[in-house]
């Protein structure tokens, strides 16, 4: 008797664990940007940013698995001066006009014990993709203590060559290393 208990209780753990599915979160748009940093000349390092990002995060974190799927509005870009704000809009630049979101869409979640520490990805920016690996600086899973809801939160940062998306007039005086960092917050839907 005591051993088919046992065997009970440990295939009803094994079958709740077979059976925990992912969850979904959407990103919250009032605490999720992207940001960018580059070499100006070697005088200083200019830091700006996107004031719309969206999209989703798949979470599961008893299979260690997760998926992301971000959305940038590369004409929200705020250098912190309207005028630059246009111009990095133009051609040479971003060239909003004809591009004007970039994305990044996950391929690997890779983590380390129960959260993840790097996400594998492709990083679309004027139409030409490129993997790329975001490192996970922070990350938090719980309930949100004003909403109510689970919710997720990360910082993840990579670094690429705008030179590899048609963006690089000026390199390499104005750096073509160029650091992408990603703050995002998501609420379970």
């Amino acid at each position: 008797m005591k051993s088919s208990l046992i065997a009970l209780a440990l295939g009803a753990t094994l079958s709740a664990s077979a059976f925990a599915a992912p969850e979904s979160y959407v990103l919250d748009s009032s605490h999720s940007f992207s940001r960018f940093a580059y070499s100006h000349f070697g005088y200083s390092t200019q830091l700006s940013r996107f004031d719309k990002t969206s999209g989703t995060v798949v979470f599961d974190k008893e299979a260690r698995t997760g998926a992301v799927d971000v959305t940038i509005d590369m004409k929200s870009v705020n250098t912190g001066f309207p005028v630059f704000n246009e111009h990095i809009q133009g051609a040479d630049f971003l060239d909003t006009a004809k591009y004007p979101t970039a994305t990044f869409k996950s391929t690997k979640v890779v983590f380390e014990g129960d959260k993840p520490s790097k996400v594998e990805g492709n990083l679309t920016i004027k139409g030409i993709t490129k993997p790329v690996t975001l490192t996970v600086t922070s990350f938090q899973a719980m309930p949100h203590p004003m909403l109510k809801k689970d919710a997720i939160g990360a910082n993840a940062t990579t670094v690429i060559k705008r030179t590899e998306f048609n963006a690089g007039k000026y390199a390499p005086h104005v750096g073509d290393d160029v650091t992408i960092t990603i703050a995002l917050e998501a609420i379970k839907q």
